[in-house]
């Protein structure tokens, strides 16, 4: 990357977290132009070389914080067609930790996602997460095509409901003494509900 190409890169950023920023206290469709300007140090020439409207930073706000979350993230997803179940259980460390970990040190931006998930067009990602991720691991499981929706909302609804608790807490509680409590709701206190391998 030369040095314009950082500098366009950096004020991107700068403009995202201006827009981020501003969501905690408003709501999309009052956010100004004027005010992203202001709150990101840029004056609007600079905002028009990037974008042609807040629609657009939205977006790319948006493709920001799921990015930075992706980058918590050290192991791969599995070939789900040809992995042992017990592969496919992605309630462990590897896949939490990494996720407590974004948001413990990410809460604002964490909150201010969800309080605007329809902005941020979360209904289209949790679509494409059920049809690429959640329902072929759940057809390995052999849960009926029609319940598959209700499932993966529960027990996202359920991992939820612990980390917002969890920062109403101010994130007292260790990531890895979390991790073990939504291990323990889903599968029992001392690990009663196991994986069984059918192949």
């Amino acid at each position: 990357m030369n040095k314009s190409e950082s500098k366009y890169f950096n004020t991107a950023i700068k403009m995202d977290k201006a827009l981020i920023s501003l969501l905690e206290r408003k709501s999309f469709e009052y956010i100004t132009i004027s005010e992203i300007c202001r709150e990101a140090h840029v004056n609007r020439s600079t905002f028009y070389l990037h974008y042609e409207n807040t629609c657009e930073l939205l977006n790319e706000a948006m493709q920001y914080i799921l990015n930075s979350f992706l980058s918590y993230f050290t192991v791969d997803i599995q070939n789900f067609s040809h992995s042992k179940l017990s592969q496919l259980n992605y309630i462990t460390e590897d896949y939490l930790n990494p996720y407590l970990s974004f948001i413990k040190e990410n809460r604002r931006i964490f909150l201010t996602a969800i309080s605007n998930s329809k902005e941020f067009g979360f209904e289209k990602i949790f679509a494409k997460m059920h049809q690429n991720i959640f329902d072929p691991i759940l057809e390995r499981f052999h849960y009926p095509t029609e319940d598959r929706k209700y499932v993966m909302r529960y027990y996202l609804s359920g991992i939820n409901a612990v980390v917002n608790e969890w920062i109403k807490d101010d994130c007292k509680k260790s990531i890895s003494n979390i991790s073990q409590i939504i291990q323990e709701c889903i599968f029992g206190l001392n690990g009663e509900f196991t994986i069984t391998d059918n192949k």
